[in-house]
């Protein structure tokens, strides 16, 4: 089996989807499925070396395998198209499909040539990893958020010194993403001062970039991170929507190595659709009975909404202190998630940064640290090891 390989297989279809994953799961340990409406997230999500794209029906084929390799230019695209048709060829080819077939007439040549298919991309694949002349997942940045459904949980406090010290002690290229969209906070916490935020990225989404990216965010003065602030108005944050979170994400994560999103304890399609495209979802709780009912109540949402929690989100234990009647030991035993980052109360040591409003890291190598800050450069650099 080529064990390395991911292949992911994108139909509507559910009959022929089971099909081509009967065929698929011969030559790949891992092969998932989605619908064609999902792929472009699925591949932001994870390195997908072969993809085997099914024609919609909706006349958006082209489109979708246009932006999957852009995502991965690497891929290797296998196209099932329903009928002959020369036109599809043509603009299918041009858009980065490698091979293209005609189901049913074709089925058996499929199933006779993917085997070799898949054996000669195997081999492809590891010639250009020895000679490191290929890179496969280009733009693979990792999308992390910060979310608690308990206000006060010190979210946005975490997930702004997260980003500041993942910048400063790496070379990575981190932008902050305040979607707190009525009342905003980061740009206080990070002494920022802006009238522009990413909702004026709104006229620019269907063709945004980097350079639109930049042009609105604000580079904090000390680690020099990037950072969009929210729009800090209601009325605006209607305008947006969940197409506007998903390309604004997904965007950023082939521009950045860490996209950090500060999330608003409101749960919203904007909310959820960046749970969606975040590799890594940092609940952010106290140790409280308070804080692990609403845990739990979140838990049951997510699996209302089919919102696959299991591999990707971890516990941040916030606020720990020997004055609480409930132990961090105490927590691990209930949980069902793994608790990443204990980070410890720090009332006196944080008042000044907050009521100031001055980063709490400001250097590479700071000589006097508070707890607080301690405790978050040693949960960063747990993630930079990831």
């Amino acid at each position: 089996m080529d064990n390395s390989l991911n292949i992911m297989i994108v139909s509507d279809d559910e009959a022929l989807m089971s099909q081509l994953m009967t065929i698929a799961e011969t030559k790949a340990d891992r092969v998932i499925g989605v619908k064609s409406k999902d792929a472009v997230r699925e591949m932001n999500r994870d390195i997908v070396h072969i993809v085997i794209f099914v024609d919609t029906d909706s006349d958006t084929s082209v489109e979708i395998v246009q932006m999957l390799k852009v995502i991965n230019q690497n891929a290797l695209i296998l196209f099932i198209a329903n009928e002959s048709d020369f036109s599809l060829l043509r603009n299918t080819t041009r858009a980065g499909v490698d091979e293209f077939y005609v189901f049913p007439e074709e089925s058996g040549l499929f199933s006779s040539r993917f085997p070799n298919t898949v054996k000669s991309y195997a081999a492809k694949k590891a010639a250009s990893e020895e000679s490191k002349t290929l890179s496969f997942g280009r733009g693979r940045g990792k999308i992390i958020s910060f979310y608690s459904g308990k206000g006060g949980s010190g979210c946005s406090l975490l997930s702004s010194t997260f980003a500041q010290t993942m910048k400063l002690e790496s070379s990575a290229e981190v932008i902050l993403i305040d979607l707190n969209g009525q009342y905003g906070g980061v740009e206080t916490l990070l002494s920022i001062e802006s009238n522009r935020s990413l909702a004026d990225l709104m006229p620019v989404i269907d063709e945004l970039n980097e350079n639109h990216i930049r042009n609105v965010s604000q580079t904090q003065e000390h680690s020099q991170m990037e950072v969009l602030i929210s729009p800090c108005d209601a009325e605006v944050l209607e305008t947006l929507n969940d197409e506007f979170i998903a390309r604004l994400l997904r965007t950023c994560r082939r521009t950045f190595d860490y996209v950090v999103v500060d999330l608003p304890s409101t749960i919203n399609e904007l909310v959820v659709t960046a749970m969606e495209e975040s590799d890594k979802i940092y609940y952010v709780l106290t140790p409280d009975t308070p804080s692990l009912k609403i845990l739990k109540q979140y838990e049951e949402l997510c699996e209302r909404l089919g919102l696959l929690l299991s591999s990707r989100m971890e516990i941040a234990l916030n606020k720990l202190s020997k004055d609480y009647e409930v132990k961090q030991k105490d927590l691990k035993n209930v949980l069902r998630y793994p608790v990443v980052a204990s980070i410890r109360q720090d009332t006196k040591g944080l008042q000044p940064f907050i009521n100031q409003g001055i980063p709490v890291r400001k250097l590479a190598k700071e000589r006097k640290m508070i707890p607080f800050a301690k405790d978050v450069r040693k949960f960063a650099r747990e993630v930079a090891k990831q």
